[in-house]
């Protein structure tokens, strides 16, 4: 089972003058996948109480997949792909790139998306959109990437199919 942590990045949501509907709008989706939401937490946009709890979520928590959800445009205010770039060892590029591909084909705003998937320890970490229709539309991009990704982060050293 990979056990997942999701963190919603917004100042409203935070301050409790709107409802997070991302983050339980991906929970669900995760759940129908059997992925497990182990944890979830609301933050403001702000980069260094997003990098500690990326980290939390990674280093202490042992989560296998954390996703972001919020903070990923190019507002003065969004910093989640920032933050992230701070506490990530590594990139996956193509991530990032196949959610931004599939996203233009339904709105030319994906074009400015910042969002970024990378590798901290043994843990995948994916921000996403902040809208819940976003969230959900990048998730279910990436989702059947996912278990064969964290797979081989852990360690996995069997060979990669050809196919899915």
């Amino acid at each position: 089972m990979i056990r997942t942590g999701i963190i919603t990045v917004s100042d409203r949501s935070s301050q409790g003058i709107r409802e997070d509907s991302s983050g339980p709008a991906l929970a669900a989706m995760l759940a129908d996948a059997e992925i497990e939401v182990c944890k979830s937490l609301v933050i403001p946009d702000e980069k260094d109480q997003i990098k500690e709890a990326i980290k939390k979520y990674a280093d202490v928590e042992n989560f296998d997949l954390i996703l972001t959800t919020g903070g990923t445009g190019v507002s003065p205010r969004d910093v989640t792909p920032d933050a992230t770039l701070e506490v990530i060892d590594k990139q996956i590029p193509g991530m990032a790139e196949a959610m931004r591909h599939q996203s233009m084909q339904i709105t030319p705003y994906a074009m400015i998306s910042r969002a970024i998937a990378g590798i901290r320890g043994r843990c995948l970490i994916v921000n996403l959109p902040g809208s819940p229709k976003g969230a959900q539309e990048n998730l279910a991009i990436i989702l059947p990437a996912l278990k064969h990704s964290i797979e081989k982060i852990k360690g996995d050293d069997a060979e990669c199919g050809s196919s899915v």
